[in-house]
């Protein structure tokens, strides 16, 4: 039989397939598909410290291969999400979460981290450090390796709990920048998040976002995610969660192959709300065709 668990600092997964934060809410609407308790984890919408409706509308574009967001970061902030969807979550999923929390500053960070550090079924906290920094010039923390590493060392001293930065792939190096998370005491990497793109109206010549661009997700990512996923792995020696264009149980693989621990799963919660549990289900033939007993076994087999 196969072995589908996997470790992530300490904490055991029965399999390493995570829906990515931004594409399943809290998981409500996925529970009325299948047992959310056949996932490994779940990274549960981004988190600020207040509530965010989010940017005006329209903000979903459709694209070849893929599909751009600007939702920004609509949540109902960290003490709703604590009071509220935590409890429904215990009830329904019964393991570990990855909480994934953004800021606009390293305060809100650190006032986030502590506080959602708390939640005893909260496992590791994922860090969105895709978020800008309002203090200085509205430049994202994760472009620039010295903000990842702020915002690093702002969380580390704040939390107990394993700390995973999620990198953004807008940047010229992300192996610097995942070395400069590392050195500043991170446990783990999530990598990648979107990247950056826009979609022009043929009859407007105006942008079709409201916000004018947005993050580009979907299969067009895959190639670029498993590229990035490999770059990191020969640069740091923390485990890293990749994603970026998922939707098959052979990308699952490919990133794994490429240097992931695990793997999440972003827009194909999107088009089709049974993808997490297929990929799962795909896993255990996939990997007898491959020979491979162990799926932990995968993790950095391409490198030599």
């Amino acid at each position: 039989m196969v072995d589908l668990s996997v470790t992530l600092s300490g904490l055991r997964l029965d399999n390493p397939i995570i829906p990515a934060s931004g594409t399943f809410g809290y998981g409500r609407e996925f529970a009325e598909w299948y047992d959310l308790d056949i996932l490994g984890s779940i990274s549960f919408k981004g988190t600020t410290a207040t509530p965010r409706f989010g940017n005006p509308t329209p903000r979903i574009a459709e694209a070849p291969a893929g599909m751009l967001n600007a939702v920004g970061l609509q949540n109902p902030g960290i003490d709703a999400v604590i009071a509220q969807e935590l409890p429904w979550l215990a009830a329904h999923f019964h393991k570990p979460l990855i909480a994934n929390i953004g800021g606009f500053s390293i305060a809100e960070y650190e006032e986030n981290c502590r506080k959602i550090s708390e939640c005893p079924q909260v496992g590791i906290l994922e860090i969105n450090i895709s978020c800008p920094n309002l203090h200085c010039g509205g430049q994202n923390f994760g472009t620039t390796a010295q903000g990842a590493a702020q915002v690093t060392r702002a969380v580390r001293a704040v939390t107990d709990k394993p700390v995973y930065m999620k990198l953004s792939p807008n940047v010229t190096d992300i192996a610097e920048i995942a070395r400069a998370c590392e050195t500043e005491g991170a446990d783990g990497l999530s990598l990648i998040n979107t990247l950056l793109g826009m979609r022009l109206d043929l009859r407007t010549r105006r942008p079709v976002l409201a916000n004018g661009t947005g993050g580009l997700s979907g299969p067009a990512l895959l190639p670029i995610a498993v590229r990035m996923v490999y770059q990191v792995y020969e640069a740091v020696k923390i485990p890293i969660i990749g994603m970026g264009g998922v939707s098959r149980a052979e990308d699952a693989v490919e990133l794994m192959l490429a240097g992931a621990s695990a793997v999440q799963v972003g827009a194909a919660n999107l088009k089709n709300p049974c993808a997490c549990k297929e990929i799962i289900e795909a896993l255990p033939p996939l990997l007898e065709r491959l020979g491979v007993q162990h799926i932990s076994e995968l993790t950095g087999g391409a490198h030599s």
